[in-house]
């Protein structure tokens, strides 16, 4: 039997074998293909919930921003709050109020009520992949934690590709709230597998909610976010606003949109594949790597998105800067010292906050009457202040490190 090898903070109470590493990993992408499936698929279903509650599609609109106001505040709360909590009981609790809260949505009454339950749905997200991503890294050892955190993030992108179209799909032949139903499914399977084979584990040793907001205290935690926050926020300029760029633009038919998103959902499967994969390998190079891809691509974006096949083509690309993503996250438990919950799982708050600063900015250049393909532009222009940022982390870093030699 082959042991995976264990970080210092990782707190598993007994060795774990490859296969219960592997079936736990594939437990908790699940978990996180339920999360992608549940935050995504409502887009696709504004106007059948508008009808059945009885409110404008831009008023239903607010439920999208109900579960993103849910992820950056839970994920902040619960991490601090879990603190002296074992993971592997984090992780179940996390998967049993997902199932909850999606079960929950799926019979609420009124708009009023959903909304809530959209906000509350929203509260296990951050934390959920924060924890999960410290969990499978304690797997996978210093040499292998980027492409762990990969996997488990194969679960959100591969949401994008599969889970939302099927969600929508079901929600617009049968009902919305049948969606629901089957996203608290998938989390309540999900939590299943997790029981069955997540390894039990220890709190780890001397935390506590005042070590984790030690976090908050180190200025690399705050560049790290808002490498994220910023560097990531191009992507969503431009998938804010993409049905409308193709359609009024390129002139795409508006039946062929859903391939070009498939796309996008499939560019990040790979990219978060291949960014784990060099993370591993050299971390702040591939950083720097997927902030130039996503300079160049969405910069490219600003040509291409009057010709339909090639705005595909960027889209897909476009998708591909998710590599950022899987480095970032393992960048975070470098930085974050014995503070790993709380930061790991701001993470998310910091990729929710990209997705409203992106769109936000994107709406400003539309506005301003420079066409929807200035999206591009932001997008780049957000990409390099994430290589900026990036590049203050690195500099303070190697300040430190000649000081202290």
């Amino acid at each position: 039997m082959h042991s995976a090898p264990l970080s210092s903070l990782g707190a598993l109470s007994a060795p774990v074998s490859r296969a219960q590493a592997r079936w736990t990993e594939f437990a908790l992408a699940l978990g996180g293909f339920a999360i992608g499936t549940s935050e995504f698929s409502i887009m696709g279903l504004l106007p059948d919930v508008a009808r059945e509650v009885h409110v404008s599609v831009p008023q239903a609109g607010h439920l999208i921003s109900a579960y993103a106001l849910g992820v950056m505040v839970g994920a902040p709360v619960l991490a601090v709050v879990c603190a002296r909590l074992p993971r592997h009981r984090v992780l179940l609790g996390l998967l049993a109020a997902l199932a909850l809260g999606n079960f929950a949505s799926a019979l609420a009454p009124s708009y009023e009520s959903l909304w809530l339950l959209r906000f509350l749905s929203g509260l296990p997200h951050g934390t959920f992949f924060g924890v999960a991503a410290l969990v499978v890294a304690d797997f996978a050892g210093p040499e292998g934690r980027a492409r762990a955190v990969g996997r488990l993030m194969l679960g959100l992108t591969i949401a994008c590709v599969v889970g939302s179209p099927l969600a929508t799909g079901l929600g617009q032949v049968a009902s919305w709230r049948t969606a629901y139903l089957l996203i608290g499914g998938l989390a309540a399977s999900a939590w299943l597998l997790t029981l069955l084979h997540i390894p039990r584990t220890r709190a780890v040793e001397g935390a506590s909610p005042l070590r984790e907001l030690g976090a908050l205290r180190r200025v690399q935690v705050w560049l790290t976010l808002g490498v994220g926050s910023v560097g990531f926020g191009g992507l969503f300029a431009v998938y804010s606003y993409i049905t409308p760029t193709l359609t009024e633009l390129a002139g795409l038919r508006l039946a062929l949109v859903p391939l070009v998103l498939s796309g996008v959902g499939l560019g990040m499967v790979v990219g978060n594949l291949v960014g784990a994969s060099f993370a591993d390998r050299s971390l702040p190079k591939t950083i720097v790597a997927a902030l130039l891809w996503n300079v160049i691509t969405l910069g490219s974006f600003w040509l291409t998105a009057r010709n339909p096949w090639l705005a595909s083509l960027s889209a897909f690309a476009i998708g591909m800067g998710f590599a950022l993503v899987p480095g970032l996250q393992t960048r975070l438990m470098d930085v974050a010292a014995d503070a790993q919950t709380l930061a790991a799982s701001l993470n998310h708050s910091a990729f929710n906050l990209a997705n409203a600063l992106g769109a936000w900015l994107g709406g400003l250049v539309i506005a301003a009457g420079l066409g929807w393909n200035a999206t591009g532009a932001v997008g780049a222009a957000m990409a390099v202040a994430g290589l900026a940022l990036f590049g203050v982390s690195m500099g303070l870093e190697h300040r430190r490190l000649r000081a202290a030699a």
